[in-house]
């Protein structure tokens, strides 16, 4: 590959690892509707709330609060990491709403994905069975 020249592949690729606006919860009945009746999963790092939502694609709602992490550092660092695994992860449609609990500051990035990834599936294969 020549200077000024972009790889083909590298482009699409990176097009579609983006985190879309239709990937996102926005609204707050999406919230509020989530947070009714979801199906729950929690470790000692984060709570991961699923709830049914009749679309083609999987949405994604953050509320890492303040009160948990303290430092804007670090609650970026968190949403970095949870967007990161909800981009990668085949997961089920649903709409999941991640909280931070306490521990989840102190914790390897590592140690959250692997969090996320159990949190994912319990959360699919539970919402299969209802």
């Amino acid at each position: 590959m020549r200077d000024g020249q972009k790889d083909v592949n590298v482009l699409v690729h990176k097009k579609s690892c983006k985190f879309t606006r239709r990937q996102r919860l926005l609204k707050t009945r999406d919230y509020q509707s989530v947070f009714a009746q979801p199906y729950k999963s929690s470790d000692r790092y984060l709570i991961v709330l699923a709830r049914e939502n009749n679309l083609v694609e999987a949405r994604l709602g953050l509320a890492i609060a303040k009160k948990r992490i303290k430092l804007a550092v670090a609650r970026n660092r968190l949403k970095r990491l949870i967007r990161e695994s909800f981009r990668q992860q085949k997961i089920a449609s649903l709409d999941y709403v991640v909280l931070a609990k306490n521990e989840a500051n102190q914790a390897n990035n590592q140690v959250l994905l692997n969090s996320l990834a159990k949190h994912w599936h319990k959360l699919s294969r539970q919402c299969k069975k209802s």
